[in-house]
């Protein structure tokens, strides 16, 4: 890789695909990756570690990955909840156009990998996965979390992966502090040096 991240809206290395085996929704399968991306060679561990504990997805309605990379999480949700719209976002368009050659190549109809701002604002999401990118920084990270986690639906969660020595503990402490009371912040997991956090939003008492 070059000078660019994998959260570059466009890489400015020549695209390089390969193929890979992972396993995703429990059956080893072939997929495509590239360079430019977050995790080309395999699923990155903190994918692997939501994946590993987080709930079975709701089985319906538009479940949200945030921050989808070639769609680990995505093509999971989109597998386990084939009744779903499953809305992979990502800045990075390489990425992006690795998801939907995946759904294509596993024959998964229910995906819309989509720039951020190409979601409709009227969607709210029954789930939101993200292992999100923390490099970033934290003003932008923060925004990010300011941007989706009111995009859910009430009784709703959101589960976020951080590993820990990047600075899981803060964000789950600025997020109880800045979100409303009708948000419920608890750490459900940590596995392998990151911990899984929910985020469960409450329908707001009428006054």
């Amino acid at each position: 890789m070059t000078n660019e991240h994998y959260f570059s809206s466009t890489p400015e290395s020549d695209l390089k695909l390969r193929t890979i085996h992972a396993t995703i929704a429990g059956v080893e399968r072939e997929l495509f990756t590239s360079n430019g991306i977050f995790s080309p060679a395999h699923i990155d561990t903190g994918t692997q570690v939501l994946l590993s504990n987080v709930p079975a997805p709701p089985p319906g309605g538009n479940l949200l990955d945030l921050g989808c990379g070639w769609g680990p999480m995505a093509l999971t949700l989109a597998l386990e909840s084939p009744h779903a719209t499953v809305w992979a976002v990502d800045v990075n368009e390489r990425a992006l156009d690795l998801v939907r050659a995946n759904a294509k190549k596993l024959s998964i109809p229910n995906i819309n990998a989509v720039l951020p701002q190409d979601v409709p604002e009227d969607i709210t999401f029954m789930s939101i996965w993200s292992n999100p990118p923390i490099r970033v920084g934290k003003a932008e990270l923060h925004n990010i979390m300011k941007t989706w986690l009111p995009r859910l639906e009430n009784d709703a969660d959101a589960w976020l992966v951080v590993q820990k020595n990047l600075g899981s503990d803060s964000l789950h402490s600025w997020m109880q502090s800045e979100f409303p009371d009708n948000f419920v912040f608890t750490r459900a997991s940590t596995n392998k040096g990151y911990r899984l956090l929910r985020a469960h939003k409450r329908a707001q008492e009428a006054r």
